[in-house]
């Protein structure tokens, strides 16, 4: 198994935390952001995001922008169904598209704000910039600084639905996390990547979620 990522990306660190959890072994191989043409070449170019899978013989990558290829890929080949178990179908088809839209769309922006500024070599910084900039305006890495205070409140609000949930069980749905625990598990690793962000304050059964989440094994 190899899992070509962005080690800090918020829909990578799900799947690595999903093969940790499950025992699965696997290499990941770090794609350079301003240069994806190893990504291209590997999906004959049909893709060039982050994560793709090597694994058997096969490549796997996410098929459309709402889809979760990867992850039932997972769950079909090595976790049994435990990631989409068919009694929270209704659930989590609510849960992951407001966690990869309305939540990442915040918290991506407080990872961003510190990101770049510690990229070293000056070629990928400036074109990762400017990638940015292609899809969200001139200087917007320099605005979400300049925002940081009011993108940590909303962040926050973003999140307290699931310190609510998680204050009554263990993981998102019960006993056993699904794969929303760790798409979730996988936004909050992008917003404290590096340390450049906290997780909320005064959300205690989040905070305590994440701990045992980074620890859960199938």
């Amino acid at each position: 198994m190899k899992v070509h990522q962005f080690a800090h990306s918020p829909f990578c660190i799900p799947v690595t935390q999903v093969l940790t959890a499950l025992g699965v072994p696997f290499e990941t191989v770090e794609v350079p952001n301003h240069d994806r043409a190893s990504l291209i070449l590997l999906t004959g170019g049909q893709y060039y995001q982050v994560p793709v899978l090597e694994d058997k013989g096969a490549v796997i990558f996410e098929s459309g922008p709402d889809t979760q290829d990867v992850a039932r890929y997972l769950d079909r080949e090595y976790a049994g169904g435990r990631l989409f178990p068919d009694r929270w179908d209704g659930l989590q088809a609510l849960l992951i598209p407001h966690l990869e839209n309305d939540v990442e769309e915040v918290t991506f922006k407080l990872c961003d704000s510190g990101y770049w500024d510690d990229v070293p070599d000056l070629v990928a910084r400036v074109m990762g910039l400017r990638h940015k900039e292609r899809k969200f305006g001139r200087g917007c890495v320099a605005a979400w600084k300049a925002q940081k205070p009011a993108l940590t409140a909303e962040a926050a609000c973003l999140l307290k639905p699931f310190d609510q949930m998680l204050a009554h069980t263990p993981f998102l749905t019960g006993d056993s996390p699904v794969y929303t625990d760790f798409l979730l598990f996988g936004i909050l690793g992008n917003l404290t990547w590096k340390g450049y962000n906290e997780l909320p304050k005064g959300q205690p059964h989040l905070a305590d979620w994440h701990q045992r989440l980074a620890a859960f094994r199938f």
